[in-house]
Protein backbone atom coordinates (compact mmCIF):
# COMPACT_ATOMS: atom_id res chain seq x y z
CA UNK A 1 0.00 0.00 0.00
CA UNK A 2 2.77 2.54 0.71
CA UNK A 3 4.15 2.04 -2.20
CA UNK A 4 0.74 2.85 -4.33
CA UNK A 5 0.20 5.66 -1.97
CA UNK A 6 4.28 7.16 -3.27
CA UNK A 7 3.16 6.18 -6.54
CA UNK A 8 0.18 8.44 -6.46
CA UNK A 9 2.03 11.39 -4.84
CA UNK A 10 4.68 11.36 -7.39
CA UNK A 11 2.30 11.83 -10.14
CA UNK A 12 0.60 14.09 -8.51
CA UNK A 13 3.93 16.39 -7.36
CA UNK A 14 6.26 15.30 -10.68
CA UNK A 15 3.94 18.44 -12.66
CA UNK A 16 4.44 20.90 -9.78
CA UNK A 17 8.38 19.87 -9.77
CA UNK A 18 8.85 20.63 -13.40
CA UNK A 19 6.69 24.01 -13.58
CA UNK A 20 9.28 25.00 -10.61
CA UNK A 21 12.45 23.48 -12.40
CA UNK A 22 13.10 21.03 -9.21
CA UNK A 23 13.73 17.61 -9.39
CA UNK A 24 11.88 14.98 -7.00
CA UNK A 25 14.74 13.01 -4.60
CA UNK A 26 12.74 10.21 -2.79
CA UNK A 27 9.05 9.76 -1.99
CA UNK A 28 8.25 7.54 1.16
CA UNK A 29 4.84 6.82 2.88
CA UNK A 30 5.44 5.24 6.33
CA UNK A 31 3.96 4.32 10.03
CA UNK A 32 5.89 5.39 12.72
CA UNK A 33 4.13 4.92 15.85
CA UNK A 34 0.40 5.72 15.70
CA UNK A 35 1.72 8.73 12.75
CA UNK A 36 1.80 8.12 9.08
CA UNK A 37 3.79 10.47 7.16
CA UNK A 38 4.42 11.44 3.42
CA UNK A 39 7.85 12.51 2.80
CA UNK A 40 9.15 14.15 -0.02
CA UNK A 41 12.64 15.21 -0.57
CA UNK A 42 13.17 17.70 -3.59
CA UNK A 43 16.37 18.82 -4.89
CA UNK A 44 18.23 21.50 -7.48
CA UNK A 45 21.40 21.67 -8.49
CA UNK A 46 21.69 24.74 -6.89
CA UNK A 47 20.10 23.33 -3.78
CA UNK A 48 16.72 23.70 -2.25
CA UNK A 49 15.37 26.61 0.98
CA UNK A 50 12.79 26.52 3.33
CA UNK A 51 10.95 28.89 1.22
CA UNK A 52 10.83 26.66 -1.69
CA UNK A 53 9.99 23.38 0.61
CA UNK A 54 7.28 25.40 2.06
CA UNK A 55 5.51 26.64 -1.91
CA UNK A 56 6.13 22.89 -3.07
CA UNK A 57 4.30 21.84 0.74
CA UNK A 58 1.15 24.57 -0.57
CA UNK A 59 1.01 23.24 -3.89
CA UNK A 60 0.85 19.34 -3.17
CA UNK A 61 -1.02 19.56 0.15
CA UNK A 62 -4.22 20.89 -2.51
CA UNK A 63 -3.00 18.68 -5.46
CA UNK A 64 -3.62 15.96 -2.68
CA UNK A 65 -6.80 17.83 -1.26
CA UNK A 66 -8.64 17.72 -4.20
CA UNK A 67 -7.45 13.97 -5.60
CA UNK A 68 -7.85 12.61 -2.14
CA UNK A 69 -5.68 9.49 -2.49
CA UNK A 70 -4.80 8.88 1.36
CA UNK A 71 -7.68 7.75 3.19
CA UNK A 72 -6.29 7.78 6.33
CA UNK A 73 -4.80 11.05 8.67
CA UNK A 74 -1.17 11.66 7.96
CA UNK A 75 1.50 14.35 8.03
CA UNK A 76 2.91 15.98 4.91
CA UNK A 77 6.77 16.81 5.25
CA UNK A 78 8.37 17.93 2.37
CA UNK A 79 12.33 18.57 2.48
CA UNK A 80 15.86 18.52 0.91
CA UNK A 81 17.71 15.00 1.34
CA UNK A 82 20.33 17.01 3.21
CA UNK A 83 24.33 17.83 2.67
CA UNK A 84 24.52 14.33 3.39
CA UNK A 85 21.70 12.60 1.29
CA UNK A 86 21.46 8.75 0.57
CA UNK A 87 23.19 7.72 -2.67
CA UNK A 88 20.26 5.05 -3.99
CA UNK A 89 20.27 5.12 -7.39
CA UNK A 90 22.76 5.21 -10.16
CA UNK A 91 22.29 8.52 -11.32
CA UNK A 92 23.09 9.68 -7.84
CA UNK A 93 26.64 8.08 -7.89
CA UNK A 94 27.13 9.41 -11.19
CA UNK A 95 26.06 13.02 -9.62
CA UNK A 96 28.60 12.18 -6.76
CA UNK A 97 31.94 11.70 -8.34
CA UNK A 98 34.23 13.98 -7.41
CA UNK A 99 32.37 14.05 -4.14
CA UNK A 100 33.17 12.51 -0.61
CA UNK A 101 31.13 9.58 -0.15
CA UNK A 102 30.45 7.49 2.88
CA UNK A 103 29.88 3.46 2.19
CA UNK A 104 29.13 0.23 4.05
CA UNK A 105 29.69 -2.97 2.64
CA UNK A 106 27.73 -6.25 3.13
CA UNK A 107 30.91 -8.06 4.22
CA UNK A 108 34.48 -7.06 4.67
CA UNK A 109 36.67 -5.99 1.43
CA UNK A 110 40.48 -5.43 1.60
CA UNK A 111 39.52 -5.93 6.13
CA UNK A 112 37.09 -3.00 6.27
CA UNK A 113 33.18 -2.58 5.95
CA UNK A 114 33.48 1.34 6.27
CA UNK A 115 34.72 3.37 3.55
CA UNK A 116 35.10 6.92 3.04
CA UNK A 117 36.82 8.67 0.53
CA UNK A 118 36.77 10.71 -2.55
CA UNK A 119 34.29 9.17 -5.43
CA UNK A 120 36.54 8.99 -8.46
CA UNK A 121 35.17 6.59 -10.86
CA UNK A 122 31.50 4.71 -10.90
CA UNK A 123 30.13 1.99 -13.97
CA UNK A 124 27.61 -0.13 -13.88
CA UNK A 125 29.76 -3.11 -11.65
CA UNK A 126 31.69 -0.99 -9.53
CA UNK A 127 32.93 2.20 -7.78
CA UNK A 128 36.23 3.57 -7.36
CA UNK A 129 37.10 5.48 -4.12
CA UNK A 130 40.14 7.65 -3.36
CA UNK A 131 41.00 6.75 0.47
CA UNK A 132 43.45 9.15 2.24
CA UNK A 133 45.70 7.03 4.70
CA UNK A 134 47.79 10.14 6.58
CA UNK A 135 50.05 11.26 3.88
CA UNK A 136 48.98 8.58 1.31
CA UNK A 137 45.96 8.06 -0.69
CA UNK A 138 44.94 4.63 -1.85
CA UNK A 139 42.24 3.48 -4.41
CA UNK A 140 39.55 0.97 -3.52
CA UNK A 141 37.50 -0.73 -5.93
CA UNK A 142 33.88 -1.76 -4.84
CA UNK A 143 31.29 -3.82 -6.64
CA UNK A 144 27.97 -2.36 -6.81
CA UNK A 145 26.51 -5.71 -5.43
CA UNK A 146 28.36 -5.27 -2.55
CA UNK A 147 27.30 -1.93 -1.47
CA UNK A 148 25.05 -2.14 1.34
CA UNK A 149 24.00 1.56 2.59
CA UNK A 150 26.00 5.03 0.75
CA UNK A 151 25.52 8.77 1.10
CA UNK A 152 27.28 11.84 0.64
CA UNK A 153 29.47 12.67 3.15
CA UNK A 154 31.26 15.89 4.87
CA UNK A 155 35.17 14.69 5.84
CA UNK A 156 36.60 16.93 7.64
Amino acid sequence: MASVIAKMADELISPILQEMNLELFDIEYVKEGKNRFLRVFIDSPSGVDLDTCAEVSEKLSEALDVKDPIKEAYFLEVSSPGAERPLKRYEDFEKAVGKDVHLTTYEPIEGNKVFEGKLTEVNKDYVILAIKDKTRVAHVTLPFDKIASSRLAIIF
